[in-house]
């Protein structure tokens, strides 16, 4: 039997807000512009929450590995936005050449454009996580049988393609609101961030995002790039194709194992 969902510190302290503030108007009907004001403020830090990608102020959110994961000297090279039919079978092969693996958060989607590609990330001992079905934009302000029919939906399509599960999930560009952490729980997702981002899909000097990436770059951290949605090189190159080969000798050089999430959380 499944465990009961537990919110966070912050979610319970709003709860309580909410209570507090709902009975104190109708005990006090004068006092209704400071109920008012007690939500309005409640409401105000949640959604600042949501917009900090590395929070855990909603609820659980993995941001760097486990102490055995660092003792190991690993880190997490984490690719999202995928499935991209020319982008993603050369990322495979650089990552094949330095014997690095990754963990690829697909979109369902895409998913459903490119199944052999799904599959051909898993038989090279990769994982492929859930970054949602639709990659909506908007996903934020998702409520909650929206964001979990959506997150439901790309978890069943990559499970069908790949016959594994994803074990994690990222949403579109790590934005969220209170509504998330139940509906991780619901579909037993756990929720992953980022160490460090590049802003790679927006930045397109190779040298700019590889700095980004190894500055202070250390055990446990875990990498974000991109294949879907890939930023342009001055030639035109995605530029994760441009990265990716001076990241990977760099973490071969300092000793550091590129591994997946789940593979990371291994005792």
């Amino acid at each position: 039997m499944p465990k009961r969902w537990t919110p966070s510190p912050t979610l319970k302290l709003s709860f309580a807000t909410h209570a507090a503030a709902g009975l104190g108007a109708l005990a006090v009907p004068g006092a209704w512009p400071w109920a008012l004001g007690a939500v309005a403020l409640n409401q105000a830090i949640l959604t600042g929450a949501g917009m900090l990608p590395r929070s855990s102020l909603l609820g659980p959110n993995l941001t760097r590995l486990p102490a055995a994961a660092i003792a190991r000297r690993e880190i997490a090279l984490t690719i999202d936005d995928g499935p991209h039919p020319e982008v993603t079978p050369r990322v495979l092969d650089l990552l094949d050449a330095a014997q690095a693996k990754a963990s690829f958060f697909c979109i369902g989607r895409q998913a459903r454009l490119y199944p052999a590609l799904c599959r051909e990330i898993v038989a090279r001992g990769h994982r492929v996580e859930n970054h949602g079905d639709s990659h909506s934009s908007l996903f934020a302000i998702f409520g909650f049988g929206r964001m979990q029919a959506d997150i439901a939906a790309a978890q069943s399509t990559l499970a069908d393609i790949t016959g594994q599960a994803p074990h994690f999930f990222r949403p579109t560009a790590g934005l969220r609101n209170p509504f998330l952490d139940p509906v991780l729980h619901r579909l037993d997702l756990q929720l992953a961030a980022w160490t460090r981002r590049p802003y790679d899909t927006r930045e397109g000097s190779p040298r700019t995002v590889y700095q980004r990436l190894i500055h202070d770059l250390a055990a446990g951290d875990i990498l974000l790039m991109h294949d879907g949605n890939s930023a342009p090189s001055a030639d035109g190159t995605p530029v994760i194709l441009g990265v990716l080969p001076c990241l990977l000798q760099t973490l071969a050089e300092q000793g550091l194992h590129s591994v997946t999430l789940t593979s990371s959380l291994t005792p």
